[in-house]
């Protein structure tokens, strides 16, 4: 590990640590406020977005376009970023919606919703690491990380929409 490298993980741990909990005692904040727009749709077309970015940056990197991966993961980031922001806004001015569906459809809703949760904590030092590890030109260990980083973001991102999708007829707007 490079001293580079090194620097980076007390930050890695910080932020993979504080962000989890910070989105938890923020979803027990309700701040009386009406939002101008219904957000839901948005931070799900942010999902959407960003599941299209990683994987055009895996073609771009397998294609040698070094540059263009590198832009486009920092877009992803960056998309990762306003989704959780607009998705916190959301949850701190609006009560949570129930999904309505029945029988196996709502088990398969709670089983995407609940693994989405649970790996969207767990790609959080995953997505640093790997990012560190490419800023740091440390490129194998990067590499060596991004196959599994990458499956588990991308999951994310699409389960997002498809959590999306099923309960977007239960919203009251």
């Amino acid at each position: 590990m490079t001293t580079d490298s090194k620097k980076y993980n007390k930050w890695i741990i910080v932020l993979s640590i504080t962000i989890p909990v910070v989105v938890a005692i923020l979803f027990g904040v309700k701040i009386d406020a009406e939002l101008p727009i219904f957000l839901p749709p948005i931070y799900a077309s942010i999902n959407a977005v960003t599941s299209i970015v990683l994987i055009v940056a895996v073609w771009a990197i397998k294609s040698k376009k070094i540059k263009l991966h590198e832009k486009l993961m920092k877009t992803a980031i960056v998309f990762s970023i306003l989704f959780l922001v607009l998705y916190m806004a959301y949850h701190m001015t609006s009560n949570s919606t129930k999904f309505g569906g029945e029988g196996s459809l709502k088990i398969v809703y709670f089983v995407i919703l609940i693994s989405h949760i649970i790996l969207s904590i767990i790609v959080i030092p995953f997505v640093l690491i790997t990012y560190v590890r490419a800023i740091t030109n440390n490129i194998e260990l990067h590499k060596k990380i991004a196959k599994y980083t990458f499956p588990l973001w991308l999951y994310v991102a699409i389960s997002g929409v498809i959590v999306y999708v099923m309960i977007s007829p239960y919203y009251v707007i």
